[in-house]
């Protein structure tokens, strides 16, 4: 005991050796290259230095190349070149002759090109193939070009996590891949080099998911503007010699606005109903369906987002309606006329109904119509189930269309039923915005019936429909 004793005495100083911490050899920071010292070059180099890189730029202007981030010092491009074993080009296309002189600096490296051009088809070939073509030495990476610089200063908190990437070298693809990862972005492989016209076309698209929705409202603002243009103020004039010219600004605008808000609204939905059927008619789920339905429904959260808009506008111009120099004329205009006549308007009951029910509508319509906008925003919908998520935009989206259709209804009361609405035998407005949310409730009620509902979910879950040529029911597709 006593020699186990002794020998454990012996050996335990030595086997736990504890050395200070600030003794620790810290790991040796990898350094990047950077040509160009602009604002997205500037701000790159600010990401990598805080996220542990060591960053050396490259400029033929080293020492007059304005302020850089502190830690980083500015070489010419040829001491830059070899100092590091990835280098980001951010110069424009016109600026890179300079590389074909460090061709032999840049051989075996990993370029990484973040350009970008004014226009689509500038050239004949994609930037980061001339590239390759001028150092056909080097690993060409196109990478980083769809961030700009408030990007990289704020973080992928702020903005878009999607760093795509393309190339020939896998291994330089990994390189970029994993120094994005580090920087806190998601990096998306795309292929070879061959990707890259496609890479650097994708900060040029102007709101390439909002285009067909954009012009489907400016279409109907700018037909039912016109329309409505005709029917009140010109009519009026013309006919009457009257000149309301000044209702333009308000209560012709917020005819409008509703008109497009319903109709758009409608439309978010009716490409499901219209889908829906065909599934029926074809008695299967696995045949594509028509190009233009596709696209419309691809363009439903759009949309849904820009009715949302108009149905906003509608809100704002009715709350002002009480303030409106015509609005309180009229009334005062009124309040004396009964004074001097001496007679009071009697209460219906009928009219405070109606009124009531109107609004109450509006209410519970436009309240359903921001939850909608707020589901459909990614940071909303991420933190839901797809149930619920389809319990929002699809049940409480159909109620939202009925509630607004509804709210429309009462507005016109029967109005339809008196001769003067049809100036110039034309009929109002909001008759003409329930055409298409009529239709889709009537389709949508079809749908609901029990034997019609029970084949939809049957087709929807695998089931085709006998093939009549053989008599024999075709195998479920799970």
């Amino acid at each position: 005991m006593s020699v186990d004793s002794s020998v454990s005495k012996e050996v335990k100083p030595e086997s736990v050796l504890l050395c200070p911490l600030g003794t620790t050899a810290a790991p040796e920071q990898k350094l990047l290259c950077i040509f160009g010292t602009g604002d997205l070059g500037r701000s790159l180099g600010q990401r990598l230095l805080q996220c542990g890189y060591r960053v050396m730029y490259g400029s033929r202007r080293p020492n007059s190349c304005g302020p850089l981030p502190r830690g980083t010092k500015a070489m010419n491009h040829e001491a830059a070149a070899m100092s590091a074993a990835l280098v980001f080009v951010c110069v424009h296309r016109e600026n890179y002759d300079f590389l074909e002189a460090l061709a032999s600096q840049l051989n075996g490296k990993v370029l990484v090109d973040v350009s970008n051009n004014l226009k689509k088809n500038l050239y004949p070939e994609s930037n980061a193939e001339y590239l390759q073509r001028l150092i056909p030495g080097a690993h060409v990476v196109k990478a980083f070009n769809t961030l700009s610089a408030w990007s990289l200063q704020n973080g992928p908190s702020d903005a878009n996590r999607q760093v795509y990437l393309c190339g020939n070298s896998v291994q330089a693809k990994q390189a970029v891949e994993e120094m994005a990862t580090k920087l806190g972005f998601a990096a998306l492989d795309k292929g070879s080099l061959s990707a890259a016209g496609e890479l650097e076309d994708f900060p040029l698209q102007l709101f390439p998911e909002w285009r067909l929705p954009l012009r489907v409202a400016v279409g109907l603002t700018a037909f039912f503007f016109f329309y409505l243009l005709m029917r009140d103020v010109v009519y009026t004039y013309v006919e009457q010699g009257k000149d309301i010219s000044f209702r333009i600004m308000v209560s012709l605008a917020n005819k409008v606005f509703p008109i497009v808000s319903l109709i758009m609204l409608a439309l978010c939905y009716l490409p499901g109903v219209i889908a829906a059927f065909l599934q029926l008619y074809r008695g299967t789920k696995y045949r594509r369906f028509p190009d233009w339905l596709d696209r419309w429904m691809l363009c439903r959260k759009q949309l849904g987002l820009i009715a949302l808009g108009f149905a906003f506008l509608h809100v704002l111009y009715t709350l002002i309606i009480p303030i409106r120099y015509y609005v309180r004329f009229r009334i005062t205009a009124s309040t004396i006329s009964q004074i001097r006549e001496n007679r009071t308007s009697v209460f219906d009951t009928t009219k405070a109904w109606r009124a009531d029910s109107y609004y109450s509508m509006g209410i519970l319509g436009f309240g359903l119509y921001v939850l909608l906008g707020i589901s459909s925003l990614p940071s909303v919908s991420n933190a839901l189930s797809w149930r619920e998520f389809s319990f929002i935009q699809s049940k409480l989206g159909y109620l939202t269309v009925f509630f607004c259709t509804f709210h429309t209804y009462l507005y016109g009361w029967d109005k339809f039923l008196r001769p003067y609405s049809y100036k110039w035998f034309t009929p109002p407005g909001y008759l003409l915005s329930l055409v298409v949310p009529s239709v889709l409730i009537v389709l949508k009620l079809l749908l609901l019936l029990p034997c019609v509902d029970r084949s939809l979910t049957r087709i929807r879950q695998g089931w085709e429909r006998t093939d009549p040529e053989d008599g024999s029911v075709k195998a479920l597709l799970t």
